[in-house]
C-alpha cells in the first residue's frame, strides 16, 4: 500500500516519505493517508484514488507477518475459529489462499460486503451472530486501534498487534502484542 501510495503522489510530481506515509496508514487509514497528502499539496482526493487503487491492484504482494500461520493452525488445534474482516475487497482471499491460510478461517467479511466500515461493529455483529460464537470467548485482533474499538463495540476483547511501536494507543486494549508468538501464552489461558 505504501509503495502504491507513493508512486500515486509521484504521479502528481510529488516527493513523499513512505515513513510517513506508513505511519499515516498505519495510525490511521488509507483515508487519512489521502486527506492528508490531498490537502497538503492540493490535490483532489477522488484523483488520487483514480491512480492508486490500480497501481495498487498491480503492485500488491502481501506477505503475512512472521507467526501468524502458526497462530491461526494453534487456534484451530485447540478448537478454536478464525475470522477475516477487512476492509480490503475479496482479493484477500486470493492471496490468503495462495499463502496456504484460507482453510484455517471459518468465515470471511470483505469489503465487497455491504457493512459499514469499522469501527461500526456492525460485520464483526454479523460473524459473531452467524457462527454462534460466544462473545466472552471471541477477541478482535488487528493492527490499529480501530480494530480494538470494531471489537469493543461489538462488546468483545481486543488484542492491539504492534511489531513496530508505531500506533498513539487509544482504543484500550486488553493487550498490546509486538509479535504473533505473544498470542500463544494468551491462548493457554
Amino acid at each position: 500500500m505504501v509503495e502504491s501510495f507513493s508512486e500515486t503522489l509521484d504521479h502528481f510530481g510529488v516527493s513523499v516519505d513512505k515513513n510517513r506515509v506508513y505511519k499515516i496508514m498505519r495510525q490511521g487509514s488509507l483515508g487519512d493517508a489521502f486527506d492528508t497528502f490531498g490537502a497538503e499539496n492540493g490535490l483532489n482526493r477522488h484523483d488520487l484514488e483514480e491512480v492508486y487503487y490500480p497501481l495498487e491492484k498491480k503492485l500488491q504482494k502481501p506477505e503475512l507477518f512472521h507467526g501468524v500461520k502458526d497462530i491461526l493452525k494453534l487456534i484451530k488445534q485447540s478448537n478454536g475459529n478464525n475470522f477475516l474482516l477487512t476492509h480490503r475487497n475479496g482479493r484477500s482471499l486470493y492471496f490468503m489462499n495462495n499463502d496456504n491460510i484460507i482453510d484455517l478461517f471459518t468465515d470471511f467479511v470483505t469489503a465487497d460486503q455491504p457493512f459499514p466500515r469499522k469501527p461500526d461493529p456492525t460485520s464483526l455483529n454479523y460473524l459473531i451472530e452467524k457462527n454462534r460464537v460466544n462473545r466472552n470467548d471471541a477477541v478482535m485482533v488487528g493492527d490499529r486501534n480501530l480494530d480494538v474499538d470494531a471489537g469493543h463495540n461489538a462488546n468483545i476483547a481486543g488484542i492491539l498487534f504492534d511489531p513496530d511501536h508505531i500506533i498513539d494507543v487509544n482504543s484500550n486494549p486488553e493487550y498490546q502484542i509486538e509479535n504473533m508468538a505473544e498470542i500463544q501464552a494468551l491462548i493457554k489461558k
